[in-house]
């Protein structure tokens, strides 16, 4: 009995132990993760500045090459981060992604070209290969362009026909609850001044009458302070009694 105890302490200590490390190599990762991230960032920010130095700061090949660099890889990352965050609420942009990525992949070779580009000592030779890169950057870009625009298209025009569904489906709860007005306008519009002053006469309080004389007169009944509901109280509805 003792052993068999002893066993069980022994398991669950080594499950506990397995969990622990589990979750430790867990955190790890994540935390490795997330510094990737933050160096990767950091990293694209350092070769964006570097680059738009470049384009600005000097002059022929090294700016052309800059240039284009820079807007290969503004026009990439624009439409990563759209198509990416419109697949979240739109799984048909599942396949706009993959499209994307075989697009990405033609990007990656186009800036490790250019980057080799801008270590070539023979600036003769780069310029001589100036318009087949930029035909080639202008083609990506394009393309990538062309994917972030229509992706937007679909948002907006999603978000306006559910705005319009939802304008309407506001007018028909707006009308019910001024269902009121449109009786009032009915009745008011069907009768005339005569039946409106033979009808305040009707509705209007009938004069409390004089005692003959030889009558006694009656005492005045002061109303039930019970019976008389305060302002804001609320009158109980015809289909809520008995």
């Amino acid at each position: 009995m003792e052993a068999t105890i002893v066993t069980i302490l022994a398991l669950l200590f080594l499950s506990f132990v397995a969990l622990g490390v589990y979750a430790t190599v867990k955190v790890a990762k994540a935390a490795k993760r997330g510094v990737d991230r933050t160096l990767d960032q950091a990293r694209r920010t350092v070769e964006d500045t570097t680059l738009r130095a470049k384009s600005f700061g000097q002059a022929g090949v090294a700016a052309e090459l800059a240039r284009l660099r820079l807007s290969l890889r503004t026009s990439m990352r624009a439409t990563q981060d759209a198509l990416q965050a419109g697949a979240v609420e739109d799984a048909s942009l599942r396949e706009s992604l993959d499209l994307f990525a075989r697009l990405s992949a033609h990007g990656r070779e186009l800036d490790e070209d250019l980057k080799r580009l801008e270590r070539e000592p023979d600036r003769a030779y780069v310029a001589g290969q100036l318009p087949e890169l930029t035909k080639r950057t202008e083609r990506i870009t394009g393309s990538a362009d062309a994917l972030r625009q229509a992706a937007r298209d679909r948002a907006r025009r999603f978000a306006e026909d559910d705005l319009e569904t939802l304008s309407a489906q506001i007018d028909v709860e707006t009308g019910a609850l001024r269902h009121w007005t449109t009786t009032e306008g009915r009745e008011a519009a069907g009768a005339g001044p005569e039946a409106a002053q033979t009808a305040w006469y009707e509705s209007a309080p009938a004069p409390q009458e004089r005692p003959q004389a030889g009558e006694t007169p009656q005492a005045i009944t002061a109303p039930d302070p019970r019976a008389t509901p305060y302002p804001w109280e609320k009158t109980a509805r015809p289909e809520s009694a008995g």
